[in-house]
């Protein structure tokens, strides 16, 4: 074998070390809903402190990915591993167990509660009283908890005994976010968290997601965004009728090529010559 070779096995060698171990791997991955193809052949690699972004329009099979990923729906092809273990979950629980933890775009908050009990929303800390079988929340405790989360992430609200209601989309969202950090989250999938906001909220939203990922977790990020997935993105895959369209590392792909690779590429040069007529 030359010098050469074994430069290159070399090289090839070190990346593989350097790369870290995917938190959460898909490959493969299909599901169907009798002839229905909401899935087919779809593969995604998590890695710990990084962001990879799924993008794609409506009926891209977005949804369905983050269902399997959070353990609401069972692939029905392919494989899904995590820390390199074959498995497949049947229930949210086994997932948040697992250390995923999923934002969903409409957040499941109870606005006239306080940001501290939509902050333990579930995962109340209580402390027995008395010598009797009642028990009362631990509510010094839970807004210390609360406030030092949220300050942990430069998130500073005043008060934590304010609705959650009277906070703005993006605020609510990183509340989120660091709600799923603090209680132990490994891997981050955040559903549309920009998709009702305004440029300045949105902007707030990415800064979070960004920490999240310098935290050390995988991060997932589903949008139809292409401009907000290439600000904070490490890699892209891209979805088309419930199949990948593409997948591409952050360093191979410019953000003009990402976005006319979602739109559609060859199909919307040829919309645009219909409508322009500069096709005649």
């Amino acid at each position: 074998m030359s010098g050469g070779d074994d430069a290159t096995m070399s090289t090839e060698s070190q990346r593989a070390a350097d790369s870290p171990e995917p938190l959460v791997e898909l490959a493969g991955v299909g599901k169907y809903y009798g002839n229905v193809r909401a899935l087919d052949e779809v593969s995604l690699r998590v890695l710990p402190g990084r962001i990879s972004c799924v993008l794609g329009d409506n009926g891209a099979g977005k949804s369905t990915l983050i269902k399997i990923i959070a353990g609401l729906h069972r692939h029905d092809a392919g494989t899904l591993r995590v820390d390199g273990e074959e498995t497949g979950f049947s229930s949210p629980r086994q997932a948040l167990d697992q250390g995923i933890a999923t934002v969903y775009q409409d957040l499941a908050v109870v606005p006239l509660m306080p940001v501290w009990r939509n902050f333990f929303l579930g995962s109340e800390a209580e402390v027995t009283k008395g010598r009797g079988p009642l028990r009362r929340l631990d509510a010094a405790r839970m807004r210390e908890t609360t406030h030092r989360a949220l300050l942990g992430m430069g998130i500073d609200l005043r008060d934590v005994d304010q609705p959650i209601g009277t906070l703005s989309g993006g605020e609510r969202q990183c509340v989120a976010i660091a709600r799923a950090i603090h209680f132990g989250a490994r891997v981050l999938v955040l559903d549309e968290p920009t998709a009702a906001l305004g440029v300045k909220q949105s902007g707030v939203v990415l800064k979070y997601v960004a920490a999240a990922r310098d935290a050390g977790l995988g991060v997932v990020l589903i949008t139809h965004n292409p401009h907000h997935a290439y600000l904070v993105g490490d890699h892209f895959v891209l979805l088309k009728r419930g199949a990948m369209a593409g997948s591409h590392a952050r360093a191979d792909i410019t953000l003009e090529e990402l976005t006319r690779e979602m739109a559609g590429g060859s199909e919307l040069e040829q919309l645009s010559h219909e409508l322009t007529g500069s096709g005649d």
